[in-house]
């Protein structure tokens, strides 16, 4: 979902900015746009987290294939503190962001631009906060929202394979238990894959313009800085994709709500009993975010939506 708030609010702001060079919203969007950037990184940073130690919990619990279902508002609270978290990390990015003009030595008109200017009408303890993390803001951008979630994941890897190796032979560890884990596990790997791989340039490009900024063009920064945009813009793209793709329950539970919502919920016999089997299906299998009971099928549920 916040992906497709990055593609449907801030994809649109930069193309307009890029043909028009003129700021749709002002300076509004100057401070919005950063927000919502830096809080998609907080939100897949800590949602790989929080996967990773799900995975670690299933192969150290001592009857995972016994694992009782995980409470709906369980996974709510999860969610909420990954999100109030990453928004409120990202809070001095509004307070460091405002609107520029200036003129273009190319055409000579006046264009608008977002520059990283703390206002001076702030609060003096609020202005050298916001200058600290200006200052810091690069190596926080590489500890927390690179290294974390990359380090994070391969440690939380390492060990559950080791768990696993140990207890190959175990009873609770049967073939299809071990093969829908390891999906599983191939599933956050290929989500960090692609995470690692579009967040690279922006951090390599901070890097470089921290140490050779002065010597580099305004023009060549705009270049640097919408590179990095696009860059994140493909990874929100991607990553529902990938995650719908190589996770098969919720792949199913998505074409599923698609399917009923494309034929207006009306009723077909004809289909009630493949939309049981694989409803059957779905349940027996394991989902990314907890893993049900395998012994005793449990009852079908609604999957999706309420139709």
């Amino acid at each position: 979902f916040w992906d497709f708030l990055i593609l449907f609010f801030c994809l649109p702001v930069v193309i307009f900015n890029e043909i028009t060079k003129k700021r749709l919203l002002g300076d509004v969007s100057c401070r919005i746009v950063p927000f919502m950037e830096v809080s998609s990184l907080g939100v897949t940073t800590f949602s790989l987290c929080a996967l990773g130690i799900d995975r670690f919990h299933a192969a150290t619990s001592p009857q995972a294939s016994t694992r009782p279902i995980e409470q709906c508002q369980s996974i709510i609270a999860k969610l909420a503190v990954i999100w109030v978290g990453s928004m409120t990390l990202s809070v001095p990015e509004i307070l460091l962001w405002q609107l520029a003009q200036d003129t273009s030595p190319v055409s000579g008109m006046m264009t608008e631009y977002c520059t990283m200017k703390p206002a001076s009408n702030l609060p003096e303890s609020v202005y050298s906060l916001v200058l600290t993390y200006q200052n810091a803001r690069m190596w926080w951008y590489f500890g927390c929202y690179f290294c974390l979630p990359i380090l994070f994941t391969i440690s939380c890897q390492l060990v559950t394979r080791r768990i696993r190796s140990t207890e190959k032979k175990s009873e609770c560890r049967g073939t299809k238990h071990s093969q829908c884990e390891s999906h599983l596990n191939c599933t956050i790997i290929a989500l960090t894959i692609i995470y690692g791989l579009c967040t690279t340039p922006e951090n390599v490009c901070n890097i470089v313009v921290a140490y050779m900024s002065p010597d580099m063009s305004k023009r060549t920064l705009d270049l640097l800085n919408l590179i990095n945009q696009f860059f994140l813009f493909f990874k929100c793209s991607v990553t529902p994709v990938l995650l719908l793709c190589l996770c098969r329950p919720l792949g199913q539970a998505f074409m599923d709500c698609c399917c009923c919502c494309c034929e207006g919920c009306g009723p077909d016999t004809a289909s009630s009993e493949d939309s049981a089997d694989s409803k059957l299906k779905t349940e027996m299998s394991s989902s990314i975010f907890f893993d049900k009971p395998r012994e005793t099928p449990p009852p079908l549920l609604a999957l999706g939506t309420p139709c």
